[in-house]
Protein backbone atom coordinates (compact mmCIF):
# COMPACT_ATOMS: atom_id res chain seq x y z
CA UNK A 1 0.00 0.00 0.00
CA UNK A 2 1.22 3.29 -0.97
CA UNK A 3 2.35 5.79 1.70
CA UNK A 4 -0.30 8.57 2.86
CA UNK A 5 0.85 11.78 0.96
CA UNK A 6 0.78 15.04 3.08
CA UNK A 7 0.24 18.20 0.37
CA UNK A 8 0.29 21.55 1.61
CA UNK A 9 -1.23 24.56 -0.40
CA UNK A 10 -0.26 27.90 -0.06
CA UNK A 11 -2.02 30.66 -1.30
CA UNK A 12 -1.25 34.44 -0.37
CA UNK A 13 -4.00 36.78 0.76
CA UNK A 14 -5.02 39.03 -1.83
CA UNK A 15 -1.78 39.61 -2.70
CA UNK A 16 -1.76 42.29 -5.28
CA UNK A 17 -3.43 44.46 -3.01
CA UNK A 18 -1.67 43.20 0.11
CA UNK A 19 1.54 44.47 -1.26
CA UNK A 20 0.39 47.67 -2.15
CA UNK A 21 -1.37 48.60 1.53
CA UNK A 22 1.83 47.03 2.92
CA UNK A 23 4.32 49.60 1.32
CA UNK A 24 1.61 52.45 1.40
CA UNK A 25 0.54 52.55 5.00
CA UNK A 26 -2.19 55.32 3.54
CA UNK A 27 -4.04 52.26 2.25
CA UNK A 28 -4.31 50.25 5.00
CA UNK A 29 -7.75 49.27 6.17
CA UNK A 30 -9.20 50.74 3.18
CA UNK A 31 -11.02 49.54 -0.16
CA UNK A 32 -8.32 48.77 -2.55
CA UNK A 33 -8.92 47.66 -5.96
CA UNK A 34 -5.71 46.80 -8.28
CA UNK A 35 -6.20 47.40 -12.15
CA UNK A 36 -6.41 49.92 -14.58
CA UNK A 37 -9.13 53.03 -14.53
CA UNK A 38 -10.48 53.01 -17.37
CA UNK A 39 -13.81 51.87 -19.74
CA UNK A 40 -12.14 48.30 -20.10
CA UNK A 41 -10.24 48.13 -16.95
CA UNK A 42 -10.39 44.69 -15.32
CA UNK A 43 -9.94 44.95 -11.30
CA UNK A 44 -6.94 42.45 -10.83
CA UNK A 45 -7.33 41.96 -6.96
CA UNK A 46 -9.82 43.73 -4.40
CA UNK A 47 -8.65 44.19 -1.44
CA UNK A 48 -10.66 42.13 1.47
CA UNK A 49 -12.27 46.07 2.80
CA UNK A 50 -13.33 46.12 -1.02
CA UNK A 51 -15.05 42.62 -1.10
CA UNK A 52 -18.42 43.22 1.16
CA UNK A 53 -19.07 46.09 -1.04
CA UNK A 54 -19.33 42.95 -4.14
CA UNK A 55 -15.78 43.81 -5.57
CA UNK A 56 -13.36 41.10 -6.52
CA UNK A 57 -11.33 40.22 -8.86
CA UNK A 58 -11.61 39.52 -12.93
CA UNK A 59 -14.78 42.47 -12.45
CA UNK A 60 -14.80 45.40 -14.46
CA UNK A 61 -13.37 48.13 -13.14
CA UNK A 62 -16.51 50.29 -13.85
CA UNK A 63 -18.46 47.57 -11.80
CA UNK A 64 -16.66 47.60 -9.14
CA UNK A 65 -16.88 51.63 -8.88
CA UNK A 66 -20.22 51.37 -8.83
CA UNK A 67 -20.26 48.83 -5.76
CA UNK A 68 -17.62 50.83 -4.27
CA UNK A 69 -17.34 54.66 -5.01
CA UNK A 70 -14.56 54.83 -2.06
CA UNK A 71 -12.67 52.83 -2.98
CA UNK A 72 -9.10 53.13 -4.09
CA UNK A 73 -7.76 52.10 -7.06
CA UNK A 74 -4.31 51.84 -7.69
CA UNK A 75 -2.43 50.53 -10.66
CA UNK A 76 -1.25 46.99 -11.49
CA UNK A 77 2.26 47.14 -10.01
CA UNK A 78 3.49 43.79 -12.00
CA UNK A 79 7.53 44.04 -11.10
CA UNK A 80 7.26 44.80 -6.97
CA UNK A 81 4.56 41.80 -7.41
CA UNK A 82 7.20 40.01 -9.36
CA UNK A 83 9.77 40.49 -6.78
CA UNK A 84 7.74 39.85 -3.62
CA UNK A 85 6.33 36.45 -5.38
CA UNK A 86 10.65 35.53 -5.55
CA UNK A 87 11.03 36.03 -2.17
CA UNK A 88 7.97 34.25 -0.74
CA UNK A 89 8.98 31.09 -3.27
CA UNK A 90 12.60 31.72 -1.99
CA UNK A 91 10.80 30.66 1.90
CA UNK A 92 9.27 27.51 0.00
CA UNK A 93 11.84 26.30 -0.84
CA UNK A 94 13.78 26.01 2.32
CA UNK A 95 10.83 23.52 3.51
CA UNK A 96 10.37 20.93 0.41
CA UNK A 97 12.11 20.41 -2.71
CA UNK A 98 8.96 19.26 -4.47
CA UNK A 99 7.35 22.94 -5.45
CA UNK A 100 4.81 23.03 -7.92
CA UNK A 101 4.08 26.90 -8.66
CA UNK A 102 0.56 27.34 -9.48
CA UNK A 103 0.91 31.17 -9.90
CA UNK A 104 2.95 34.08 -9.17
CA UNK A 105 1.33 33.75 -5.42
CA UNK A 106 0.59 30.24 -4.86
CA UNK A 107 2.20 26.68 -5.00
CA UNK A 108 1.50 23.51 -3.85
CA UNK A 109 4.56 21.69 -1.83
CA UNK A 110 5.00 17.86 -1.22
CA UNK A 111 5.55 17.60 2.79
CA UNK A 112 5.80 13.87 2.53
CA UNK A 113 8.73 12.28 4.18
CA UNK A 114 9.76 15.51 5.64
CA UNK A 115 8.23 15.02 9.12
CA UNK A 116 11.99 13.58 10.60
CA UNK A 117 13.95 16.50 9.74
CA UNK A 118 10.89 19.26 9.87
CA UNK A 119 8.32 18.11 12.31
CA UNK A 120 4.85 17.36 11.45
CA UNK A 121 3.03 18.40 8.58
CA UNK A 122 0.79 21.28 10.70
CA UNK A 123 4.00 22.65 12.35
CA UNK A 124 5.70 22.75 9.15
CA UNK A 125 2.54 24.77 7.50
CA UNK A 126 2.15 26.96 10.53
CA UNK A 127 6.06 27.93 10.36
CA UNK A 128 5.61 28.52 6.99
CA UNK A 129 2.90 30.85 7.15
CA UNK A 130 4.74 32.49 10.46
CA UNK A 131 8.16 32.79 8.47
CA UNK A 132 6.00 34.63 5.41
CA UNK A 133 4.17 37.15 8.11
CA UNK A 134 7.70 37.73 9.61
CA UNK A 135 9.90 38.31 6.75
CA UNK A 136 7.48 39.58 4.13
CA UNK A 137 4.63 41.58 6.08
CA UNK A 138 1.82 39.81 4.50
CA UNK A 139 -0.53 36.86 5.33
CA UNK A 140 -0.91 33.75 3.30
CA UNK A 141 -3.93 30.91 3.76
CA UNK A 142 -2.44 27.20 3.37
CA UNK A 143 -4.52 24.02 3.49
CA UNK A 144 -3.04 20.34 4.47
CA UNK A 145 -4.31 17.10 2.75
CA UNK A 146 -3.64 14.16 1.16
CA UNK A 147 -4.28 14.77 -2.44
CA UNK A 148 -3.76 18.23 -4.39
CA UNK A 149 -7.47 18.86 -4.76
CA UNK A 150 -8.30 18.51 -0.78
CA UNK A 151 -5.30 20.99 0.16
CA UNK A 152 -6.98 23.52 -2.30
CA UNK A 153 -10.47 23.15 -1.13
CA UNK A 154 -8.55 23.49 2.52
CA UNK A 155 -6.60 26.45 1.48
CA UNK A 156 -9.63 28.45 0.73
CA UNK A 157 -11.95 27.65 3.34
CA UNK A 158 -10.66 30.08 6.55
CA UNK A 159 -9.29 33.02 4.14
CA UNK A 160 -7.81 35.09 5.52
CA UNK A 161 -4.69 33.97 7.32
CA UNK A 162 -5.94 30.96 7.57
CA UNK A 163 -4.98 26.71 7.84
CA UNK A 164 -7.28 24.43 7.62
CA UNK A 165 -6.21 20.08 7.64
CA UNK A 166 -8.61 17.93 5.66
CA UNK A 167 -7.37 14.48 6.59
CA UNK A 168 -8.78 11.57 5.36
CA UNK A 169 -11.17 10.79 8.42
CA UNK A 170 -12.55 14.33 7.67
CA UNK A 171 -13.68 13.59 3.76
CA UNK A 172 -17.14 12.02 4.39
CA UNK A 173 -17.80 14.50 7.06
CA UNK A 174 -16.48 18.13 4.64
CA UNK A 175 -17.09 16.98 0.96
CA UNK A 176 -20.99 16.23 0.91
CA UNK A 177 -22.54 19.16 2.19
CA UNK A 178 -20.36 21.58 -0.26
CA UNK A 179 -21.81 23.21 -3.16
CA UNK A 180 -21.12 20.78 -6.27
CA UNK A 181 -19.41 23.65 -7.96
CA UNK A 182 -16.39 22.93 -5.57
CA UNK A 183 -15.09 19.91 -8.21
CA UNK A 184 -12.52 21.13 -10.21
CA UNK A 185 -13.90 21.58 -13.90
CA UNK A 186 -17.74 22.08 -12.54
CA UNK A 187 -18.51 25.74 -13.27
CA UNK A 188 -21.44 27.72 -13.70
CA UNK A 189 -23.48 26.13 -16.24
CA UNK A 190 -22.43 22.76 -15.80
CA UNK A 191 -23.93 23.36 -11.73
CA UNK A 192 -27.02 24.52 -13.21
CA UNK A 193 -27.38 21.94 -15.46
CA UNK A 194 -26.94 19.23 -12.58
CA UNK A 195 -29.36 21.86 -10.23
CA UNK A 196 -32.36 20.78 -12.68
CA UNK A 197 -31.63 16.73 -11.75
CA UNK A 198 -31.63 17.99 -8.33
CA UNK A 199 -27.43 17.33 -8.02
CA UNK A 200 -26.18 20.61 -6.04
CA UNK A 201 -24.15 19.01 -3.40
CA UNK A 202 -21.07 16.73 -3.79
CA UNK A 203 -22.91 14.31 -2.13
CA UNK A 204 -25.75 14.23 -4.25
CA UNK A 205 -23.44 13.67 -7.36
CA UNK A 206 -21.77 11.31 -5.60
CA UNK A 207 -24.97 9.08 -5.29
CA UNK A 208 -25.46 8.97 -8.98
CA UNK A 209 -24.47 5.80 -11.01
CA UNK A 210 -21.75 6.05 -13.30
CA UNK A 211 -23.07 5.78 -16.44
CA UNK A 212 -26.05 8.57 -15.84
CA UNK A 213 -22.81 10.89 -15.02
CA UNK A 214 -21.40 9.51 -17.98
CA UNK A 215 -24.41 10.52 -20.05
CA UNK A 216 -24.29 14.12 -18.46
CA UNK A 217 -20.67 14.70 -17.76
CA UNK A 218 -18.91 12.96 -20.63
CA UNK A 219 -15.47 11.22 -20.26
CA UNK A 220 -14.95 13.43 -17.39
CA UNK A 221 -17.87 11.65 -15.14
CA UNK A 222 -15.22 9.16 -13.08
CA UNK A 223 -12.72 12.08 -12.76
CA UNK A 224 -15.85 13.86 -10.91
CA UNK A 225 -16.51 11.16 -8.65
CA UNK A 226 -12.99 10.53 -7.23
CA UNK A 227 -13.01 14.27 -6.68
CA UNK A 228 -16.52 13.71 -4.86
CA UNK A 229 -14.67 10.94 -2.72
CA UNK A 230 -11.02 12.86 -1.91
CA UNK A 231 -9.31 10.94 -4.42
CA UNK A 232 -6.94 13.06 -7.05
CA UNK A 233 -3.60 10.98 -7.49
CA UNK A 234 -1.70 13.82 -9.52
CA UNK A 235 1.86 14.17 -8.13
CA UNK A 236 3.70 17.47 -7.03
CA UNK A 237 5.46 18.50 -10.17
CA UNK A 238 8.27 20.65 -9.79
CA UNK A 239 9.76 22.42 -12.76
CA UNK A 240 12.70 20.83 -12.77
CA UNK A 241 10.80 17.27 -13.20
CA UNK A 242 7.74 18.66 -15.47
CA UNK A 243 6.70 17.02 -18.82
CA UNK A 244 5.12 20.34 -19.06
CA UNK A 245 5.04 23.85 -17.65
CA UNK A 246 2.22 26.34 -17.82
CA UNK A 247 0.06 29.07 -16.49
CA UNK A 248 -3.70 29.35 -16.50
CA UNK A 249 -5.80 32.16 -15.32
CA UNK A 250 -9.25 31.77 -14.82
CA UNK A 251 -11.37 35.13 -14.93
CA UNK A 252 -14.60 35.07 -12.41
CA UNK A 253 -16.27 37.82 -15.27
CA UNK A 254 -16.17 36.75 -18.69
CA UNK A 255 -13.28 39.13 -20.71
CA UNK A 256 -14.80 40.29 -23.81
CA UNK A 257 -11.76 42.74 -24.51
CA UNK A 258 -9.10 40.56 -26.89
CA UNK A 259 -6.32 42.83 -26.23
CA UNK A 260 -6.94 42.42 -22.61
CA UNK A 261 -6.63 38.66 -23.12
CA UNK A 262 -3.32 38.97 -25.31
CA UNK A 263 -1.78 41.06 -22.79
CA UNK A 264 -2.77 37.93 -20.07
CA UNK A 265 -1.56 35.44 -22.31
CA UNK A 266 1.87 37.57 -23.26
CA UNK A 267 2.62 37.40 -19.64
CA UNK A 268 2.14 33.29 -19.21
CA UNK A 269 4.54 33.23 -22.16
CA UNK A 270 6.94 35.55 -20.28
CA UNK A 271 7.14 33.79 -17.34
CA UNK A 272 6.69 29.97 -19.33
CA UNK A 273 10.33 31.31 -20.88
CA UNK A 274 11.58 32.30 -17.63
CA UNK A 275 10.74 29.30 -16.02
CA UNK A 276 12.38 27.07 -18.80
CA UNK A 277 15.76 29.26 -19.17
CA UNK A 278 15.92 28.78 -15.13
CA UNK A 279 15.95 25.00 -15.28
CA UNK A 280 18.19 24.34 -18.43
CA UNK A 281 14.99 23.27 -20.51
CA UNK A 282 13.13 23.53 -23.94
CA UNK A 283 10.00 23.17 -25.21
CA UNK A 284 9.49 21.39 -28.71
CA UNK A 285 5.75 22.16 -28.73
CA UNK A 286 3.46 24.70 -26.87
CA UNK A 287 -0.63 24.31 -26.34
CA UNK A 288 -3.27 27.13 -25.84
CA UNK A 289 -6.17 26.32 -24.22
CA UNK A 290 -8.75 28.63 -23.97
CA UNK A 291 -12.65 28.24 -22.05
CA UNK A 292 -15.36 30.44 -23.34
CA UNK A 293 -18.39 32.12 -21.14
CA UNK A 294 -20.25 29.00 -22.32
CA UNK A 295 -17.89 27.17 -21.12
CA UNK A 296 -16.71 25.16 -24.24
CA UNK A 297 -13.19 24.19 -24.19
CA UNK A 298 -10.80 24.35 -26.81
CA UNK A 299 -7.23 23.26 -26.89
CA UNK A 300 -4.89 24.00 -29.67
CA UNK A 301 -0.58 23.04 -29.95
CA UNK A 302 2.17 23.61 -32.42
CA UNK A 303 4.82 22.23 -32.69
CA UNK A 304 8.47 23.91 -33.14
CA UNK A 305 10.99 22.84 -36.04
CA UNK A 306 13.59 23.26 -33.32
CA UNK A 307 13.40 23.09 -29.37
CA UNK A 308 12.96 26.48 -27.83
CA UNK A 309 13.45 28.58 -24.58
CA UNK A 310 12.77 31.98 -26.63
CA UNK A 311 10.43 34.37 -24.98
CA UNK A 312 9.94 35.78 -28.11
CA UNK A 313 9.37 32.55 -30.04
CA UNK A 314 6.81 31.33 -27.49
CA UNK A 315 4.57 34.30 -27.32
CA UNK A 316 4.70 34.57 -31.45
CA UNK A 317 3.49 30.75 -31.66
CA UNK A 318 0.86 31.50 -28.82
CA UNK A 319 -0.31 34.58 -30.20
CA UNK A 320 -0.47 32.98 -33.85
CA UNK A 321 -2.78 30.13 -32.49
CA UNK A 322 -4.78 32.67 -30.12
CA UNK A 323 -5.51 34.56 -33.18
CA UNK A 324 -7.11 31.86 -35.51
CA UNK A 325 -9.64 31.61 -32.83
CA UNK A 326 -13.37 33.71 -33.59
CA UNK A 327 -13.12 35.64 -30.56
CA UNK A 328 -15.88 35.48 -27.72
CA UNK A 329 -16.15 36.50 -24.13
CA UNK A 330 -12.99 34.58 -22.60
CA UNK A 331 -13.32 32.63 -18.84
CA UNK A 332 -9.87 31.04 -19.17
CA UNK A 333 -6.91 31.29 -21.02
CA UNK A 334 -3.98 29.11 -20.77
CA UNK A 335 -0.41 28.62 -21.92
CA UNK A 336 1.44 25.47 -21.61
CA UNK A 337 4.96 24.65 -23.01
CA UNK A 338 5.40 20.81 -23.87
CA UNK A 339 7.50 18.05 -25.00
CA UNK A 340 10.63 19.32 -22.66
CA UNK A 341 13.93 18.14 -23.22
CA UNK A 342 17.49 19.24 -21.53
CA UNK A 343 19.45 17.80 -24.93
CA UNK A 344 21.38 19.95 -26.77
CA UNK A 345 19.75 20.70 -30.14
CA UNK A 346 21.41 19.67 -32.99
CA UNK A 347 24.08 23.14 -33.99
CA UNK A 348 22.71 24.59 -37.05
CA UNK A 349 24.92 25.10 -40.36
CA UNK A 350 24.56 28.66 -40.23
CA UNK A 351 23.49 30.60 -37.16
CA UNK A 352 20.85 32.46 -36.92
CA UNK A 353 21.02 36.20 -36.35
CA UNK A 354 17.46 36.56 -35.10
CA UNK A 355 17.65 33.72 -32.55
CA UNK A 356 20.84 35.05 -31.13
CA UNK A 357 18.75 38.46 -30.83
CA UNK A 358 16.55 36.67 -28.87
CA UNK A 359 18.91 34.93 -26.96
CA UNK A 360 20.95 37.77 -26.09
CA UNK A 361 17.48 39.95 -24.97
CA UNK A 362 16.02 36.65 -22.58
CA UNK A 363 19.64 36.52 -20.69
CA UNK A 364 19.92 40.12 -20.17
CA UNK A 365 16.38 40.26 -19.22
CA UNK A 366 16.82 37.51 -17.27
CA UNK A 367 19.78 38.68 -15.21
CA UNK A 368 17.74 42.47 -14.88
CA UNK A 369 14.65 40.17 -13.28
CA UNK A 370 17.21 38.16 -11.22
CA UNK A 371 19.06 41.43 -10.02
CA UNK A 372 16.33 43.30 -8.99
CA UNK A 373 12.99 41.46 -8.98
CA UNK A 374 11.34 39.05 -11.18
CA UNK A 375 8.86 40.63 -14.06
CA UNK A 376 11.22 43.54 -13.19
CA UNK A 377 11.72 44.00 -16.75
CA UNK A 378 9.11 43.03 -19.34
CA UNK A 379 7.81 42.87 -22.85
CA UNK A 380 5.36 45.42 -24.42
CA UNK A 381 3.08 45.29 -27.81
CA UNK A 382 0.32 42.41 -26.65
CA UNK A 383 -2.13 44.52 -28.37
Amino acid sequence: MPAARSILHLDMDAFFAAVEQRDNPALRGKPVLIGHDGPRGVVATASYEARPFGCHSAQPMAVAKRLCPQAIIVPVNGERYGEVSEQMFAILEEFSPLIEPVSIDEAFLDLSGTERLLGSDEAVARRLKDRIKSELNLTASAGLAGCKFLAKLASDMNKPDGLTIIRAEDVERVLPPLPVSKLWGIGKVTAERLGKYGIRTVGDLFKQPVEWLKKHLGNDAEWYLDLARGVDDRPVTPDREAKSIGHEETFEVNVADADEIRRVLLDQAEQVGHRLRRHGLKARAIAVKIRYGDFQTITRSLTFAAATDATAELWQAARGLFDKWSFQPVRLIGFTAERLSTGQEQMLLFADPARQRHEKLDAATDLINAKYGNRTIRRGGAG
